[in-house]
């Protein structure tokens, strides 16, 4: 899996994966694409299931203008030209990251796309020296998978951190860095 930024064009992906079909070409997570139409698309879709799945004053995705905040990074997951999912990283302090804004493309869900974005995001937040990374979800059958892939991760249910308040619905997630390899296995 090759990582590159939003600079990079297609003629670039093409040559770096050896393709010469942008339909068959590996998957690649890049950071940016907040301008791309079907990166907003795919936002939008996330924010509107957030709603409509959570109570109201529950819901904690960031939008888009939250996403390009400066301790935000956001990732996304191409195959050719489709867009597969996004994800980012919010920087809580200089020990302590946030996975934020998860999202397979329907058409994608099932084939790996979130564990290969939570797995990139979780190799970031060790680059840059974290010892925690944590999350907040919700709770219910709609959130059952995303919660099943973070156990898998080693995420642990816990507290609440980052100046969220807990309610009944939200759930508060936490891997410790130190204790727990990359594909969630315990050191």
């Amino acid at each position: 899996m090759e990582i590159l930024d939003d600079q990079t064009d297609e003629a670039s992906l093409l040559r770096l994966t050896g393709k010469q079909n942008p339909r068959h070409a590996p998957m690649i997570i890049s950071s940016g694409h907040l301008d791309n139409p079907k990166v907003v698309e795919l936002l939008r879709l996330h924010l509107a299931a957030m709603h409509v799945h959570s109570p109201p004053g529950t819901v904690h995705a960031l939008d888009l203008s939250a996403l390009k905040h400066p301790d935000v990074s956001f990732f996304t997951a191409w195959e050719g030209e489709e867009l597969l999912g996004c994800g980012a990283l919010r920087r809580l302090s200089g020990a302590h990251g946030e996975i934020k804004s998860m999202r397979t493309a329907p058409q994608h869900l099932r084939k790996g796309v979130a564990a290969s974005l939570l797995r990139h995001m979780i190799g970031v937040a060790r680059q840059r020296g974290y010892a925690r990374v944590s999350l907040e979800t919700g709770s219910g059958e709609p959130f059952r998978s995303a919660i099943a892939l973070y156990g898998k991760f080693g995420f642990a249910k816990g507290a609440t951190f980052g100046g969220y308040v807990a309610s009944d619905f939200n759930q508060f997630f936490h891997l410790d860095l130190q204790t727990v390899g990359a594909g969630g296995t315990r050191s």
